[in-house]
Protein backbone atom coordinates (compact mmCIF):
# COMPACT_ATOMS: atom_id res chain seq x y z
CA UNK A 1 0.00 0.00 0.00
CA UNK A 2 1.06 4.05 -0.41
CA UNK A 3 2.33 5.91 2.07
CA UNK A 4 -0.99 8.61 3.37
CA UNK A 5 -0.55 11.57 1.23
CA UNK A 6 -3.40 13.79 3.68
CA UNK A 7 -3.68 13.91 6.77
CA UNK A 8 -7.06 12.22 8.69
CA UNK A 9 -9.79 15.25 9.38
CA UNK A 10 -12.75 13.59 8.83
CA UNK A 11 -14.44 16.80 10.31
CA UNK A 12 -12.71 19.20 8.08
CA UNK A 13 -13.11 16.89 4.87
CA UNK A 14 -16.52 16.58 5.23
CA UNK A 15 -17.26 20.36 5.51
CA UNK A 16 -15.13 20.64 2.43
CA UNK A 17 -16.21 17.83 0.25
CA UNK A 18 -20.18 19.07 1.19
CA UNK A 19 -19.59 22.71 0.16
CA UNK A 20 -17.54 21.86 -3.22
CA UNK A 21 -20.91 19.16 -4.33
CA UNK A 22 -23.16 22.23 -3.31
CA UNK A 23 -21.49 24.85 -4.74
CA UNK A 24 -20.50 22.98 -7.81
CA UNK A 25 -24.30 22.20 -8.28
CA UNK A 26 -25.50 25.25 -7.63
CA UNK A 27 -23.37 26.65 -10.10
CA UNK A 28 -24.52 23.76 -12.66
CA UNK A 29 -28.11 24.22 -12.08
CA UNK A 30 -27.43 28.20 -12.49
CA UNK A 31 -25.32 28.47 -15.46
CA UNK A 32 -26.36 26.05 -17.57
CA UNK A 33 -29.86 28.71 -17.85
CA UNK A 34 -28.03 31.24 -17.99
CA UNK A 35 -26.99 32.60 -21.52
CA UNK A 36 -23.85 34.91 -21.30
CA UNK A 37 -23.12 34.97 -24.93
CA UNK A 38 -26.27 34.45 -26.27
CA UNK A 39 -26.48 35.81 -29.96
CA UNK A 40 -22.89 37.03 -29.67
CA UNK A 41 -20.37 35.66 -32.75
CA UNK A 42 -17.22 34.31 -31.08
CA UNK A 43 -15.94 32.88 -34.18
CA UNK A 44 -15.86 29.56 -33.73
CA UNK A 45 -19.10 26.51 -33.23
CA UNK A 46 -19.47 26.97 -29.75
CA UNK A 47 -20.63 22.78 -30.26
CA UNK A 48 -16.96 22.17 -30.62
CA UNK A 49 -17.03 22.72 -26.55
CA UNK A 50 -19.34 19.74 -26.46
CA UNK A 51 -17.18 17.45 -28.80
CA UNK A 52 -14.23 18.59 -26.11
CA UNK A 53 -16.84 17.21 -23.57
CA UNK A 54 -17.58 14.06 -24.73
CA UNK A 55 -13.87 13.18 -25.61
CA UNK A 56 -12.95 14.22 -21.84
CA UNK A 57 -15.75 12.23 -20.56
CA UNK A 58 -14.36 8.99 -23.10
CA UNK A 59 -10.72 9.75 -21.38
CA UNK A 60 -12.14 9.59 -18.26
CA UNK A 61 -13.73 6.40 -18.62
CA UNK A 62 -10.66 4.86 -20.30
CA UNK A 63 -8.58 5.79 -17.60
CA UNK A 64 -11.48 4.38 -15.08
CA UNK A 65 -10.83 1.18 -16.55
CA UNK A 66 -7.33 0.99 -16.73
CA UNK A 67 -7.47 2.40 -12.76
CA UNK A 68 -9.13 -0.60 -11.95
CA UNK A 69 -6.88 -3.03 -13.79
CA UNK A 70 -4.10 -1.60 -12.22
CA UNK A 71 -5.48 -2.21 -9.01
CA UNK A 72 -6.28 -5.33 -9.36
CA UNK A 73 -2.78 -6.16 -10.92
CA UNK A 74 -1.77 -4.52 -7.13
CA UNK A 75 -0.28 -1.38 -8.92
CA UNK A 76 -1.34 1.48 -6.59
CA UNK A 77 0.61 3.95 -7.40
CA UNK A 78 -0.16 3.89 -11.33
CA UNK A 79 -3.97 3.33 -9.99
CA UNK A 80 -3.67 6.48 -7.82
CA UNK A 81 -1.90 8.99 -11.28
CA UNK A 82 -4.72 7.34 -13.38
CA UNK A 83 -7.47 8.19 -10.64
CA UNK A 84 -6.18 11.69 -9.83
CA UNK A 85 -5.79 12.66 -13.77
CA UNK A 86 -9.79 11.41 -14.37
CA UNK A 87 -10.24 13.77 -11.75
CA UNK A 88 -8.17 16.53 -12.89
CA UNK A 89 -10.20 15.90 -16.37
CA UNK A 90 -13.51 15.81 -14.51
CA UNK A 91 -12.89 19.17 -13.29
CA UNK A 92 -11.63 20.23 -16.79
CA UNK A 93 -15.05 18.81 -17.56
CA UNK A 94 -16.93 20.72 -15.45
CA UNK A 95 -15.35 24.26 -16.84
CA UNK A 96 -15.73 23.40 -20.35
CA UNK A 97 -19.89 21.97 -19.59
CA UNK A 98 -20.31 25.42 -18.34
CA UNK A 99 -18.80 27.54 -20.78
CA UNK A 100 -20.91 25.51 -23.81
CA UNK A 101 -24.06 26.11 -22.19
CA UNK A 102 -23.32 29.70 -21.08
CA UNK A 103 -22.54 29.81 -24.64
CA UNK A 104 -24.83 27.45 -26.55
CA UNK A 105 -28.52 27.94 -27.57
CA UNK A 106 -30.46 24.86 -26.15
CA UNK A 107 -30.82 21.90 -28.42
CA UNK A 108 -33.55 19.60 -28.62
CA UNK A 109 -33.40 16.35 -29.84
CA UNK A 110 -34.97 16.37 -33.34
CA UNK A 111 -35.75 12.93 -34.51
CA UNK A 112 -39.15 11.03 -34.49
CA UNK A 113 -40.08 9.97 -31.19
CA UNK A 114 -39.30 6.50 -31.97
CA UNK A 115 -37.04 3.78 -30.27
CA UNK A 116 -34.20 5.57 -30.71
CA UNK A 117 -35.77 9.01 -28.82
CA UNK A 118 -36.43 7.08 -25.85
CA UNK A 119 -33.11 5.55 -25.61
CA UNK A 120 -31.43 8.85 -25.80
CA UNK A 121 -33.89 10.55 -23.61
CA UNK A 122 -33.53 6.92 -20.52
CA UNK A 123 -29.68 7.91 -21.31
CA UNK A 124 -30.23 11.24 -20.73
CA UNK A 125 -32.54 11.55 -17.56
CA UNK A 126 -29.99 8.65 -15.77
CA UNK A 127 -26.88 10.47 -16.88
CA UNK A 128 -28.19 13.79 -15.73
CA UNK A 129 -29.75 12.50 -11.80
CA UNK A 130 -25.88 10.46 -11.63
CA UNK A 131 -23.71 13.20 -12.68
CA UNK A 132 -25.51 15.35 -9.76
CA UNK A 133 -24.94 12.85 -7.19
CA UNK A 134 -21.79 11.24 -7.74
CA UNK A 135 -19.42 14.38 -7.23
CA UNK A 136 -19.20 13.98 -3.24
CA UNK A 137 -18.87 10.13 -3.64
CA UNK A 138 -15.66 10.52 -5.97
CA UNK A 139 -14.38 13.40 -3.39
CA UNK A 140 -15.02 10.88 -0.22
CA UNK A 141 -13.83 7.74 -2.37
CA UNK A 142 -10.52 9.66 -2.77
CA UNK A 143 -10.37 11.28 0.45
CA UNK A 144 -10.21 7.61 2.10
CA UNK A 145 -7.80 7.06 0.09
CA UNK A 146 -5.25 9.79 0.45
CA UNK A 147 -5.65 9.53 4.15
CA UNK A 148 -4.50 5.97 4.03
CA UNK A 149 -8.22 4.15 5.29
CA UNK A 150 -8.06 1.54 2.31
CA UNK A 151 -10.59 -0.21 3.50
CA UNK A 152 -13.34 2.64 3.52
CA UNK A 153 -11.45 3.56 0.44
CA UNK A 154 -12.44 -0.21 -1.40
CA UNK A 155 -16.21 -0.03 0.25
CA UNK A 156 -17.07 3.45 -1.29
CA UNK A 157 -15.14 2.69 -4.39
CA UNK A 158 -17.63 -0.53 -5.10
CA UNK A 159 -20.03 1.86 -5.41
CA UNK A 160 -18.46 4.93 -6.91
CA UNK A 161 -16.57 3.56 -9.63
CA UNK A 162 -19.09 1.60 -11.56
CA UNK A 163 -21.51 4.88 -11.46
CA UNK A 164 -18.53 7.18 -12.36
CA UNK A 165 -18.21 4.74 -15.50
CA UNK A 166 -21.70 5.01 -16.57
CA UNK A 167 -21.69 8.92 -15.87
CA UNK A 168 -18.68 9.04 -18.12
CA UNK A 169 -19.95 6.80 -20.55
CA UNK A 170 -23.25 7.57 -20.97
CA UNK A 171 -21.84 11.27 -21.59
CA UNK A 172 -20.83 9.86 -24.84
CA UNK A 173 -23.29 8.52 -25.71
CA UNK A 174 -26.00 11.89 -24.81
CA UNK A 175 -23.11 13.41 -27.20
CA UNK A 176 -23.30 11.01 -30.34
CA UNK A 177 -27.01 11.36 -29.86
CA UNK A 178 -27.78 14.56 -29.69
CA UNK A 179 -25.12 16.26 -31.60
CA UNK A 180 -26.52 15.26 -35.10
CA UNK A 181 -29.06 18.17 -34.27
CA UNK A 182 -26.71 20.89 -32.98
CA UNK A 183 -26.83 23.79 -35.22
CA UNK A 184 -23.79 26.04 -35.72
CA UNK A 185 -24.03 29.43 -33.32
CA UNK A 186 -23.74 32.24 -35.85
Amino acid sequence: MLTPTLKKNDKQARLLIWTVSFVVFAAVAFLVNFKLFKGVDLGFNVHLLALFNAVINGTVSVLLVWALIAVKNKQFLLHKRLMITAIILSVLFLVSYIGHHLLADETKYGGAHDTQFYIYLFILITHIFLATVILPFILFTAYRSLTGEYEQHKKLAKYTWPLWLYVSVSGVLVYLLISPYYVPHL
